[in-house]
């Protein structure tokens, strides 16, 4: 299985109203430091409402990039219930999810 679907299947088991990092996601597939290869993928992501590439943040709680604007990816966050202020998670830590 290739890189990028090895990430895609680890991104879909982040469950609705959690969110994880580039970090976390390319460390849960054995990638040391391959957070900004995440990122890349995350970009090329041919199925954006299926697979939840928007629960992927930085490690710091910023919301990072995202295919269709930072603001589609508030949205979509905060209608899971997680808490956006000044483009950071607010309750990092209660929707922080590990792999």
């Amino acid at each position: 299985m290739n890189i990028e679907k090895k990430i895609y299947k680890k991104l879909l088991t982040v469950p609705h109203g959690k969110i994880t990092t580039y970090n976390e996601l390319s460390k849960s597939i054995g990638l040391e430091n391959g957070q900004r290869l995440v990122g890349q993928i995350m970009k090329k992501n041919p199925f954006p409402v299926i697979i939840p590439c928007h629960r992927v943040i930085k490690s710091n709680g910023d919301i990072g990039g995202y295919l269709f604007g930072i603001d589609i990816k508030k949205n979509m966050l905060r209608k899971e219930g997680i808490c956006i202020i000044k483009n950071k998670i607010d309750n990092f830590k209660d929707v922080f999810f590990t792999f």
